[in-house]
């Protein structure tokens, strides 16, 4: 079943490859810039715990491009998903257009939070202590959400 995108889920698509696009444009235009050492880890608290080379920096705009990229895949099929509910033809539509919705919000919240550690650490900044929550309840919280309208859909 080929399942039409929405225009939320073409619209997170969008910021998706607007900020995955702006970070590497961001690198690329400051890389001069950025100190030759950057923060390379942080705790649960936001604070840096380990100072790296620059180069490690690559590896954040990386990894948020491949996550987007294999979500970006997996919400192309969705018979392979395994949605916790019996698929019938009569909740066919609702349950696969909550899990790609859900696949849409993930998939932003994953490019947001990378995109935000990303910029950080090029600036050797701090993350602020409201961070790793935030992170959670954005990546977390829509699974939930979504995970309910599942189940309704019974």
């Amino acid at each position: 079943m080929k399942l039409r995108s929405s225009l939320f889920d073409r619209i997170a698509n969008i910021i998706c490859l607007v900020l995955l696009v702006g970070v590497v444009v961001f690198f690329i235009a400051a890389w001069g810039s950025i100190p030759d050492q950057v923060p390379g880890h942080y705790d649960a608290g936001g604070n840096v715990t380990r100072m790296g080379s620059k180069s490690e920096l690559v590896i954040l705009p990386i990894m948020a491009w491949f996550l987007y990229l294999i979500m970006l895949g997996v919400s192309l099929f969705p018979q392979a998903w395994s949605t916790g509910v019996k698929v019938t033809a009569e909740n066919r539509v609702r349950v696969y257009r909550a899990i790609k919705h859900m696949l849409s919000t993930v998939k932003l919240a994953v490019v947001i939070i990378f995109v935000f550690i990303a910029l950080s650490t090029a600036i050797t900044q701090s993350l602020p202590s409201w961070f790793l929550p935030a992170s959670l309840i954005l990546t977390f919280g829509p699974m939930a959400y979504f995970i309910i309208q599942l189940i309704r859909y019974r």
